[in-house]
């Protein structure tokens, strides 16, 4: 699966609003079609193929470098299969994740040209409330529709303790923040938000959900099943290296389990969001 990387310019902002979008559409399971790296991808070759042996390997320090297109190239949009690895995979030791297995596991990898410090990225990973009115393609409905109907920053990790954006100066390593939005099929949940670092050259923060998350009352993911994980790296003054992972429990609700193209669509709608594509741009990341 891919989605085009070359931009007429990269917007200045980087809004993490949308850092949960990969959670399926909660229908009865359906066949995906299988994702295609595409032909510049391709030409990363070895690497490409140690990935696709090891599991994902995200950036989690000097040792580990994944495979990334060109400047120029289409960014890297994975679907992981269960199949690959087993019930049990184990997620790398740098994502902090302490329970095996996965039921859906997406990954996105991209290099984005981009001169902001990294103050002005963090300034706008805190900016929740812009991902209210991101839109997707639906794969169940076959149109596009509006996947975040509202989002805020709050004080706690209560519901309804609505705040202001956070700012920059929040957003310090080590910091726990907590935001909730409003999914178009889930309702209202809550998440925390980590900075794990933050320095002019690297950031990496991961989310998860703080409260279950449902579908007609019923639950359909427990607390701290919905996790993803973002690592930006400085490559240069004007480029930015983007790597995202994110995955569901092995203990999620089965319903959530089969529609494959849904989770790309959603991981593809945020990462358009945050690269200043917009989100409803034909085609869509899967049909």
């Amino acid at each position: 699966m891919i989605v085009k990387n070359k931009l007429p310019r990269f917007r200045d902002a980087l809004t993490l609003s949308a850092l949960l979008l990969v959670l399926p559409e909660v229908y009865p399971a359906q066949t995906a079609d299988r994702f295609q790296l595409s032909p510049p991808a391709l030409q990363a070759g070895r690497l490409i193929d140690i990935e696709s042996q090891l599991g994902p390997q995200p950036p989690c320090g000097n040792e580990t470098i994944p495979p990334y297109p060109g400047l120029d190239d289409l960014a890297i949009v994975k679907s992981w299969s269960k199949s690959d690895f087993g019930r049990d995979w184990k997620p790398p030791a740098c994502t902090g994740w302490a329970e095996v297995g996965f039921t859906t596991l997406v990954t996105i990898a991209a290099r984005l040209p981009h001169t902001s410090e990294a103050g002005g990225l963090l300034r706008h990973i805190g900016a929740i409330s812009e991902l209210a009115g991101m839109r997707y393609w639906s794969t169940t409905h076959k149109q596009w529709q509006t996947l975040i109907v509202d989002a805020y920053a709050l004080t706690g990790s209560q519901s309804g303790q609505r705040r202001e954006d956070f700012t920059s100066d929040e957003m310090k390593e080590g910091k726990v923040l907590y935001f909730e939005q409003v999914d178009n099929l889930s309702g209202k949940a809550v998440y925390r938000m980590h900075i794990v670092e933050a320095s002019a050259s690297r950031l990496v923060f991961d989310v998860e959900n703080v409260s279950s998350m449902r579908y007609f009352f019923m639950p359909i993911i427990h607390p701290g099943e919905l996790q993803s994980m973002y690592f930006l790296d400085r490559e240069s003054d004007s480029v930015w290296r983007y790597y995202s992972m994110v995955r569901t429990g092995k203990n999620a609700n089965g319903l959530i389990a089969g529609n494959e193209s849904s989770s790309v669509n959603r991981a593809v709608a945020f990462y358009r969001h945050l690269v200043g594509i917009p989100t409803a741009q034909e085609p869509p990341g899967a049909r």
